[in-house]
């Protein structure tokens, strides 16, 4: 590469396409189980309460959490995304419980 040639490097480039900033068919396709599971409880909610607004109240909020839930930031991350990397650092962690012992006592100490 000479010295007239310069690398251009565009940002904030999407990879696929969106229809609102952040949700992409990846972030469909989690907010339809997201939704699904929304579905479910509020079922049993109403089967087993019989109640339909709480139950439709149950289901609204579900389909909306799993929305936003799985909607990326401008830094490209998601509160799913997030909890994830919690949880995979969470388990990488190693406890070493430490012992400490007297290893130089002071004179006249019995050991």
């Amino acid at each position: 590469m000479t010295q007239e040639q310069t690398l251009y490097i565009p940002m904030g480039v999407k990879p696929e396409a969106e229809w609102f900033p952040g949700f992409g068919k990846q972030q469909l396709a989690q907010s339809i189980l997201g939704s699904g599971l929304a579905v479910i409880l509020s079922v049993l909610i109403w089967l087993f309460k019989g109640s339909v607004p709480f139950a439709m109240v149950t289901f609204l909020t579900g389909v909306s959490a799993s929305v936003m839930m799985t909607t990326k930031d401008r830094h490209n991350l998601s509160v799913l995304d997030q909890v994830r990397f919690m949880m995979v650092f969470k388990r990488s962690q190693k406890r070493f419980p430490y012992r400490a012992i007297n290893e130089w006592p002071l004179q006249g100490e019995k050991l």
